[in-house]
């Protein structure tokens, strides 16, 4: 065993960026399945001398990088972009809605941009896949624009030298059965929610 002393919190810190301590196990070790849990990507990143933008919420972030993503979209792939500010509803009921980054013209499609850790960019590229926590945004899409053809997730870290931008596409018709699944769900939510409202106003 190696013992190693340091003269501060910091540089006892920073030795300890890219490696398995016992209080980052948890987050590595996969109980049930074979996918890997955010620190094995938080590994790769600390490994790739990355550093976080301090305590900046991911959303704050994501607003900060938006239209650095959209534009990089752009010129990755040649489409023009309407990055208007708008909300799409349904049109038999408007309280299911999305709010999208932008749509491509001349195509029915648009683009979900998504600035997020280091380590959760670096897993969506790894995996090519859009991350579990924005599954539901993603269905979302289709079943809000019954139209929508096809949805871009495009991905942007400016701190990463490698694959700082790149993007998924998803196909209505990989996601029909989910997207009809979510609707219903939706429908009977809102039902629920209209009918205690209404008792609890009168």
């Amino acid at each position: 065993m190696i013992t190693t002393k340091y003269d501060s919190r910091e540089e006892w810190l920073d030795a300890r960026k890219g490696k398995i301590t016992g209080s980052r196990l948890k987050d590595i070790v996969v109980k049930r399945g074979t996918g890997k849990k955010i620190g094995f990507y938080e590994i790769i990143a600390e490994r790739l001398a990355i550093e976080e933008d301090g305590n900046e919420s991911p959303m704050d972030r994501g607003t900060r990088l938006e239209a650095e993503c959209m534009a990089k979209f752009q010129e990755e792939t040649g489409k023009e972009l309407d990055t208007s500010l708008v909300i799409w509803a349904r049109e038999e009921n408007e309280n299911i809605a999305i709010s999208p980054d932008a749509s491509v013209l001349g195509e029915s499609a648009a683009v979900e941009g998504k600035c997020l850790s280091s380590a959760r960019h670096i897993e969506a590229y790894l995996t090519q896949q859009v991350p579990d926590e924005y599954e539901y945004q993603k269905i979302q899409y289709f079943a809000v624009n019954g139209a929508l053809e096809r949805l871009y997730f495009a991905f942007y870290d400016p701190r990463l030298t490698y694959k700082s931008f790149f993007y998924l596409t998803i196909e209505r018709a990989d996601v029909e059965k989910e997207v009809e699944e979510m609707l219903a769900y939706q429908k009977n939510v809102l039902e629920e929610v209209e009918e205690i409202v209404t008792r609890l106003s009168f």
